[in-house]
């Protein structure tokens, strides 16, 4: 599809924009609205659609039907659609990597050919093999569905452990395969979740972490407690699996086991909910039957293993460090007062750290730019592995006795493109790089600081079209993340380049909450600092509009996740600012999030509803409980998936019933629920593809295009 007739077919849809952008001809679906209150800490709280809570029921399924008739309805019939779409699967068309690593005489990585519903995993021997499929999850079934979820490769490279998620879920199914053949064997774990797979050094088997089957029909909602961690020796059945470790007495606690590359210990992190602090323990793997031995227990800290020489241990840690620091932990002499500071904190917010032959590889970010320095591991600064812009770096993996490792690097303006770096001379080749049907020299991208409500000064990237006249009129769309230590570093993304060629602007707000500039920044935007998160983001489009990039009616909002909480929150407290809304899979009762699946992990960020005090400062910006009758809201499309087992969709549908209810303006209010899809994580390309058409229509719609489009 050439770009000029997206260009004439939006444009055309322009002249309309705003005339055609009111509530659906057919009204919304009714949805009942209950009397159903209860008296919490003394205060009153209605939620009318409780009900949809029970997300099999007669009355949910028919209520979910009849609005995704209504959405797809409305969505469908906007001119320029098709023509977005078809453009869009266009630009998708380009090969895809993943970062390879090593496995015994192996080379493995990941690759998508351009329009493949999952990336395909292959294999080539070392040095000089031909590269052949290992395994293709788009043969599993027929819809794209089941995706890759982990893999772990035994250390003498003969299996390979992979993970198995279907539709959405974050379930897990292990399996194995055998890197030669290509076969499976017939080892098989279900009710796996958030767990890797960690190979014994005799290669006979591997640890995971799992839980109890749920009950009949509550896979998808009952709440997660109690994981275990397990060992599966190959050629035996998974009730015949030892139980490794559990602490009834926590039900709250995970547990991810890593074995050394030595062989000699097992570690075991031990972490509580989403918060980064964590425990480990540690078994010596020579002397069977041995105890654990408590490391480091007070949960007082971020501690990321990193890698071992014999009885030291290298961690990754903020103790002492708000930036972190790397230090040496002698498990002979373990205490604080003996650890060993080897590379120190830095003004630089310290992301990632490995280890790959004698060289440490730490990743930093500043101003959410990705800076990479290369240690000994005594410490000493090797050299600065420079990066070709202002983008993001991840990778640096291998073993001590690699004598190469491979990054990615990607940018706004520039696709994931793939690195291998000699580590004795530090010089890196391109491994891969893509090639993407658009002319970057026609975009500029940039980094500015805005000041948010108490002076907080906020990074904000900004791309898009050279020649962009700020008059206030470019459409815009602002996104943002804001919690659990993540950081929105660059990327590059065919749906927002999109955007961008039709004149908007994209612009992504590092806000606080994530891990820009270290634990101080993720602190001040969790618990009783929440609030902080959304005065960021709201000040980040009062930015936009003093600096005349956009104006009210030209600037939406986009959040997913916790982002999408974001987006619910900023919606209903400013609706006066925004021209459309985008919340994605967003958390939006916050008095019931701990109550579903894996919801009560978020306490570390949210705090606890069934706590007074939290309860009360949670429901100051719950997006459900504060929406207001009366209030015009601006056009939005909320998004969400039936099998969406992280944030579980009944946010999506009280959050989207209770706002079509309120709306005392004539903008559209709409739900698009994706079926056979989750979270969002191995979503296969068609419906990536479907979904980014349709809220880029409607954004079209209801914000209009700007008049150079084609020129």
């Amino acid at each position: 599809m050439d770009l000029g007739l997206v260009v004439a077919a939006v444009a055309a849809l322009s002249l309309s924009a705003v005339a055609g952008s009111k509530t659906p001809p057919g009204g919304y679906p009714v949805a009942r609205r209950s009397d159903f209150q209860e008296t919490i800490f003394g205060v009153t709280v209605k939620d009318p659609y409780r009900w949809m809570e029970d997300m099999n029921s007669d009355e949910t399924v028919a209520w979910e039907k009849a609005e995704n008739t209504v959405t797809y309805d409305y969505l469908g019939t906007i001119p320029g659609r098709q023509a977005i779409l078809d453009h869009l699967t266009k630009l998708w068309n380009f090969e895809k990597y993943g970062i390879p690593y090593r496995s015994g005489k192996h080379l493995i990585f990941d690759k998508n050919e351009g329009l493949q519903n999952q990336a395909v995993t292959y294999v080539q021997d070392l040095p000089s093999g031909a590269p052949r499929v290992l395994l293709d999850p788009n043969t599993l079934s027929k819809d794209g569905t089941v995706a890759l979820n982990g893999t772990a490769p035994s250390w003498n490279g003969k299996y390979l452990a992979y993970g198995l998620a279907s539709a959405g879920s974050d379930w897990q199914e292990w399996h194995v395969r055998d890197i030669d053949t290509g076969l499976d064997l017939p080892d098989v774990i279900h009710w796996s979740k958030f767990s890797g797979a960690a190979w014994s050094h005799d290669n006979a088997g591997f640890y995971y972490s799992a839980y109890d089957p749920p009950k009949p029909g509550e896979a998808l909602e009952a709440t997660n407690y109690y994981q275990k961690l397990y060992y599966h020796k190959l050629g035996t059945p998974q009730s015949q699996d030892p139980l490794i470790y559990e602490r009834k007495d926590h039900k709250e606690w995970l547990f991810g086991a890593v074995v050394t590359e030595d062989g000699h210990y097992l570690l075991i992190q031990v972490s509580s909910g989403t918060s980064p602090n964590s425990m480990w323990i540690y078994r010596d793997l020579h002397k069977p039957g041995s105890a654990f031995v408590d490391l480091l227990t007070k949960f007082d800290a971020a501690y990321d293993y990193v890698a071992n020489d014999g009885p030291v241990l290298y961690f990754s840690t903020d103790n002492g460090a708000p930036t972190k620091r790397v230090v040496a932990i002698d498990l002979r002499h373990p205490e604080p007062a003996d650890w060993k500071t080897i590379v120190p904190t830095r003004p630089e917010a310290l992301q990632s750290v490995t280890v790959v032959g004698d060289s440490l590889y730490a990743s930093y970010l500043k101003d959410a730019v990705s800076h990479i320095y290369e240690f000994d591991l005594k410490g000493d600064q090797i050299r600065e592995i420079t990066m070709p812009g202002l983008g993001t770096a991840n990778g640096f993996g291998g073993m001590r006795s690699d004598h190469e490792t491979y990054f990615s690097y990607v940018s706004y303006l520039e696709p994931l493109t793939i690195f291998k770096l000699d580590v004795k001379s530090g010089h890196s080749d391109v491994f891969k790089r893509p090639t993407v049907d658009f002319d970057p020299s026609q975009f500029e991208s940039h980094e500015v600081f805005y000041p948010s409500k108490d002076g907080t000064m906020i990074p904000l990237f900004l791309t898009y079209k050279k020649g962009l006249k700020l008059d206030g009129s470019n459409p815009t769309l602002l996104y943002g993340y804001g919690g659990f230590d993540i950081p929105m570093t660059p990327l590059f993304s065919v749906t927002r380049l999109t955007w961008m060629q039709m004149g908007g602007v994209m612009a992504v707000a590092c806000i606080r909450g994530g891990s820009e500039y270290g634990k101080a920044w993720h602190d001040g935007g969790r618990l009783f600092h929440k609030q902080n998160v959304f005065d960021d983001f709201i000040a980040a489009g009062e930015y936009l509009i003093a600096k005349d990039y956009t104006s009210t009616p030209k600037l939406a909002i986009q959040g997913g996740s916790n982002g999408g909480l974001l987006v619910g929150a900023c919606l209903t407290q400013r609706p006066d600012l925004w021209g459309a809304a985008l919340p994605q899979v967003g958390v939006m009762d916050m008095l019931r999030f701990n109550k579903f699946t894996i919801g009560w992990a978020w306490e570390s960020d949210y705090g606890n509803p069934e706590k007074e005090a939290d309860f009360k400062y949670l429901l100051t910006y719950s997006p459900y409980y504060n929406i207001k009758d009366g209030v015009k809201y601006p056009p939005t499309l909320i998004t969400t998936g039936d099998h969406d087992d992280r944030v579980v969709p009944a946010h999506s549908f009280k959050f989207a019933a209770a706002l079509q209810h309120a709306q005392a303006g004539d903008a559209p209010i709409l739900i698009r629920i994706e079926t056979s899809a989750g979270h969002g994580a191995g979503k296969p390309t068609t419906k990536q593809l479907a979904e980014a058409a349709d809220w880029l229509a409607f954004l079209v719609k209801t914000l209009g295009v700007p008049e150079p489009l084609g020129s």
